[in-house]
């Protein structure tokens, strides 16, 4: 039933849910319980973020809208919870946190959030010196330490921004002038997220240094206990490791929906939809698009049935023409048409290739006496014309019209 809710909630409501656990845990211990349920929260926000296409590889942090721009944390919150979850193989929580740390100080550098001597201590690897990680650790203290000050900053402005709306209320209405003064809350939650992500940054690459060492020293002792206890792996060890196999396939169907790439949303309204909590993930879409009508509210729900409906239900249309369709049916249109066009020409070409084309011209019954008819016809005719020549000399006409003649 809970995940049924979970998955029913909008992405900012479970945003903020994840977060209240997360700070919570960070403040004091809390129970597993809760640490689960909070790891669970994050897990669907980021296969939410997934389907809805929110983050693009392609982007810069200029690029993402200031209500998105707290989701990039997502992956950092998700770490912390799973390095406090207690398990009996601490190195298998210890990766798992790793790999998420990382999948965020790299999706951070790809939009260009990471400091550049973090980079490029990065490139260099594990090559420095004792006096350059010093040196990396109290730059980065500086930051962590400036990142808080500019949070408790904003803090404090939006407080007292809050307390002097309130006492203006009371006293007196707002002014000519006095309105502009609240132009700056955008600018404000950018600058907050943007720092919050920067000192997250901070946090990310002390606590994956901290996971790095402890997993060092945890595959030495269990090394250790190896070599040891040799002689005594028998048993034991392999009904743990039955118990283990048994527990993993018994789990798989609740761990599939994490492990398979969910279809994603291709209608971009239907995307706004869920985050803006009209619509569900799990719902389906047709890509229907009914048009707008901009009239009375009472009227715009439903179907008008009278002359007198439909007309009151029009009112205040706009001045041009509303679509008659979506985008994804006008695209599924138009391939319709190109098949319909593509088997017509292929259905041409067949039967302009087929053999009554390529064949000859057939001649008919009766044309070759035709022909003949013909021969003998202008053969008569030559023969009249020669006969009439030997009749009729060249000149025989005009002898009474010589002087001699």
């Amino acid at each position: 039933m809970g995940e049924l809710n979970m998955q029913e909630m909008p992405l900012p409501a479970l945003f903020e849910q994840a977060k209240k656990i997360h700070d919570l845990a960070s403040e004091s211990s809390v129970d597993q319980g809760i640490v689960r349920k909070g790891c669970e929260i994050l897990r669907v926000c980021e296969e939410m973020i997934g389907k809805l296409g929110l983050f693009s590889l392609n982007e810069t942090k200029d690029d993402i809208s200031t209500a998105n721009l707290k989701y990039i944390l997502v992956p950092y919150y998700l770490a912390e919870l799973t390095e406090k979850i207690a398990e009996d193989d601490r190195i298998e929580v210890l990766k798992a946190s790793q790999a998420k740390l990382k999948e965020f100080i790299s999706f951070c550098e790809t939009m260009e959030l990471v400091p550049e001597d973090e980079i490029e201590t990065s490139t260099q690897g594990g090559s420095s010196s004792s006096v350059d990680r010093r040196a990396k650790k109290i730059a980065r203290f500086k930051r962590q330490r400036a990142a808080e000050s500019k949070l408790l900053e904003l803090k404090e402005r939006r407080e007292r921004r809050g307390r002097s709306t309130k006492a203006a209320a009371l006293s007196s209405p707002v002014e000519t002038g006095e309105e502009d003064v609240f132009d700056d809350d955008g600018e404000e939650e950018r600058e907050a997220w943007l720092t919050t992500i920067s000192l997250a940054l901070c946090k990310a690459f002390d606590l994956l240094e901290m996971l790095k060492k402890e997993e060092e020293i945890l595959s030495a002792v269990r090394e250790k206990q190896l070599r040891d206890g040799e002689k005594e792996f028998s048993q034991l060890i392999l009904d743990e490791r039955t118990q283990k196999v048994e527990s993993w396939h018994r789990d798989a169907a609740a761990r599939a929906r994490y492990t398979k790439p969910a279809a994603p949303i291709t209608c971009a309204t239907f995307a706004q939809d869920v985050i803006e909590g009209r619509a569900k993930v799990s719902q389906a879409h047709d890509h229907k698009h009914q048009p707008l009508l901009f009239g009375p509210a009472s009227l715009v729900g439903m179907n008008p049935t009278t002359e007198r409906q439909r007309i009151a239900a029009q009112v205040f249309q706009p001045h041009y023409r509303l679509p008659t369709m979506s985008i994804e049916e006008a695209g599924l249109t138009e391939m319709n048409m190109m098949n319909e066009w593509q088997e017509r020409n292929v259905k041409l070409m067949e039967e302009a290739t087929s053999s009554w084309y390529n064949d000859g011209p057939k001649t008919r019954p009766n044309e070759d006496d035709e022909e003949d008819d013909n021969d003998d016809a202008a053969q008569e005719k030559a023969r009249a014309w020669d006969d009439w020549k030997d009749d009729n000399p060249r000149g025989a006409g005009n002898k009474k019209l010589t002087p001699c003649g």
